[in-house]
Formats: C-alpha cells, structure tokens, sequence
C-alpha cells in the first residue's frame, strides 16, 4: 500500500472527506509521527505496534569493489515493533492464504 491508496482509501471510507482534506490528514499523521521520531520518542499505536529508534554503533566494514577497510558511523534507525493483534491477523491471513493456494502436483 502507497501513501496515495491510503488516501484514496481514507476519502472512499469517509464520504464527507473530500480527497484533498484525506491526503492532509494522510500528510499531518505521518509528519507528526517522522517528527516524533527525529526527536528520538516512541510512537504506541494501540492494536497496531510501536515505532522507536534504535542506535547502530559504529563498526569496522569493507568496501566490496576495493576490499578495503572503511569505518562506518554510528547510525540511528527506525525500528517497527507489530502489536499482538496485528501479528496475529498477519499470521491468521497468510495461514488463509496458504491454505487457498492450489498446491504443486506430485
């Protein structure tokens, strides 16, 4: 799913949003969350799952064309965490899915 099909998706469940109101409040909820992040604070989506940064120290790595040794910088990551309810949904559709799927002859 791309930014624009849960746009379309928001503006087709709410018939009182017009697409443009939809694709604000698409553009407002995901600035809101990229902000909190950059300011290093955990999002909790009750049901959904959490958002947090993780710190990837600095290492030792190598350049693949030259093998040379290159030092690689701290970074720090977003990092998904999927709440109980959304792994077993996930869990229970793929289950379905693989269930449905016709199955290679032998």
């Amino acid at each position: 799913m791309t930014r624009s099909d849960l746009v379309e998706e928001l503006a087709a469940r709410f018939s009182q949003l017009t697409h443009r109101d939809a694709e604000l409040a698409v553009k407002t909820v995901l600035d809101a969350m990229g902000d909190a992040l950059v300011k290093g604070h955990r999002i909790e989506i009750r049901g959904f799952g959490s958002f947090s940064i993780n710190r990837r120290p600095p290492r030792l790595g190598r350049n693949p064309r030259s093998g040379e040794s290159v030092q690689i910088p701290e970074k720090r990551v977003p990092h998904f965490k999927p709440g109980k309810a959304l792994r077993e949904a996930v869990d229970a559709g793929t289950a379905l899915v693989l269930a449905t799927a016709p199955q290679p002859e032998a």
